[in-house]
C-alpha cells in the first residue's frame, strides 16, 4: 500500500512524495537501544557566556534560529535579575570533542548571550537591533535598560543576573560508540513546536562542509526540474534525497533497516569531511544529475503518484555507477522497466527492507546497463 504524503508540510510548494507504508514507518520508527548517562549541572551565566565565547557550547545550524521576540526575551532577563525559576536546558555532551550541543534551550542561551552583548538579535543589513529591556512594566527598575546601563546603575542586579543559576541536563552516549543517539534526543526534546522532520534534525546536529554541500547541490536547475519543484522544500525532504544518493552509493553493502538511522549514520560520519572529498562529492552528483536531466527528462520518478523515493535512489546510483557506459536507448530502457511489475514491487511495498533495498540497486542496474 502507498501514500501520497506530504510529511506535514506547511507548504503548497513542497514535494509531493508517493511513500509506501514501509517509508512512513521508517521514518516514525523507534530509536535502538543506547546506553545514555544523564545528570544535572548548575552554571552560572557568566560560564555560560565564557564557554560559548570559547566555543566549547554549540547552538546548531538551525532553519527556524533565534524566533523570540525582544518583549519575550526581555521577559526571561527579568525573571533571572527577580529570582524567579527558568526552565532547564538540555546538552548533549559530544564523545569526541567534548563540546556541548545545545539540544534544547537555544532561545534561553542567545537571550542571555544578546543581552550580555548589547545587541538583540543578529546582523541584519549591516546593522543590529540594541537589545533594552522591553515589555515589562513601566514600574520595574529595568524597564528599557540595556546591559551597560543596567551595569552603570544598578552594579548588584547586575552581578546577580551574571551570578544566576541556568540548570542543565547533560546528556552523553556510553554505546554504542557512535553518539548516534543525539538525532533521537534532539527529535524527541527540542521544543520548538512542529515536530521536526528527520533531515530538519540532521541538519540541526551535523553542522559542517558536508551539510552545507547538501543544501548547495539542492539548488542545481537541473535538480529541480528533476523534482518538478523549482523552490526548495520547506521540510528538507530535498535535501535527504540527496543525502540518501550518497548513502546508498557509497554504503549500500552495510545498509540496516531503518533507512532514517542509516543515512543519519553515514552523515555524521562524513560531517567534517576533507576540501577535497566534498569536492568528489559534488562532481559525483553533479554529473549524476545532469545525465539522468538529459537522458530521462523532468520529473522521471513521478511513476504512480507523487515522487517515487525508490524509484529514485535504485536510478540515480545505477547512472553514478556507470556515467561513461550511457547508451542512447536509456531512456526506452528505463521506460520499459518503470512498466514492469517486477520494479514497481521493489519501489512500492517494503522499499526499506534489506532484501527489497539491494534488490532494487541489482534489478535497476542490470536492466539499465547490463551489469
Amino acid at each position: 500500500m502507498t501514500q501520497f504524503d506530504l510529511t506535514n508540510s506547511t507548504n503548497d510548494d513542497d514535494i509531493g512524495f508517493e511513500d509506501s507504508d514501509s517509508e512512513l514507518a521508517d521514518r516514525q520508527s523507534s530509536p535502538p537501544s543506547y546506553e545514555i548517562a544523564t545528570y544535572p549541572a548548575d552554571y552560572t551565566v557568566e560560564v555560560l557566556a565564557s564557554k560559548w565565547d570559547a566555543g566549547d557550547l554549540v547552538i546548531p545550524k538551525f532553519q527556524r534560529g533565534f524566533v523570540w521576540s525582544q518583549a519575550q526575551a526581555s521577559k526571561l532577563i527579568e525573571s533571572f535579575l527577580v529570582g524567579l525559576p527558568v526552565p532547564a536546558i538540555f546538552l548533549y555532551t559530544e564523545r569526541r570533542s567534548e563540546k556541548s550541543l545545545v539540544v534544547d534551550g537555544q532561545q534561553r542561551l542567545r537571550t542571555l548571550f544578546y543581552f550580555l552583548e548589547g545587541f538583540f538579535g543578529e546582523e541584519s543589513g549591516g546593522k543590529r537591533t540594541t537589545f533594552r529591556l522591553k515589555g515589562l512594566s513601566e514600574d520595574s527598575p529595568y524597564y528599557n535598560l540595556t546591559y551597560e546601563e543596567l551595569k552603570e546603575t544598578n552594579e548588584g542586579a547586575s552581578r546577580r543576573l551574571r551570578n544566576s543559576v541556568l540548570r542543565a541536563f547533560i546528556v552523553r552516549q556510553l554505546d554504542p560508540d557512535d553518539d548516534t543517539s543525539v538525532f533521537h534526543i534532539f527529535e524527541r526534546l527540542n521544543t520548538g513546536g512542529t515536530l521536526l522532520h528527520n533531515q530538519e534534525v540532521r541538519n540541526a546536529v551535523c553542522s559542517g562542509p558536508f551539510n552545507d554541500l547538501l543544501h548547495d547541490l539542492n539548488e542545481l536547475p537541473e535538480w529541480r526540474e528533476i523534482l518538478g519543484k523549482p523552490r526548495i522544500d520547506s521540510r528538507m525532504r530535498d535535501v535527504e534525497l540527496v543525502l540518501r544518493f550518497f548513502a546508498l552509493l557509497h554504503a549500500a553493502s552495510s545498509y540496516e533497516k531503518p533507512m532514517k538511522d542509516f543515512m543519519s549514520r553515514f552523515m555524521r560520519r562524513h560531517a567534517q569531511d576533507s576540501p577535497e572529498r566534498i569536492s568528489a562529492y559534488s562532481r559525483e552528483f553533479t554529473e549524476t544529475v545532469q545525465a539522468i536531466h538529459e537522458h530521462l527528462g523532468r520529473r522521471p520518478f513521478h511513476l504512480y503518484a507523487g515522487l517515487n523515493s525508490s524509484a529514485y535512489d535504485s536510478v540515480f546510483v545505477a547512472f553514478a555507477r556507470n556515467l561513461d557506459q550511457i547508451t542512447d536507448d536509456v531512456a526506452q530502457r528505463y521506460h520499459d522497466l518503470s512498466r514492469s511489475r517486477e520494479f514497481e514491487s521493489l519501489v512500492r511495498g517494503g522499499t526499506t527492507d534489506v532484501d527489497q533495498v539491494r534488490g532494487r540497486l541489482r534489478l535497476v542496474e542490470q536492466r539499465l546497463f547490463g551489469r
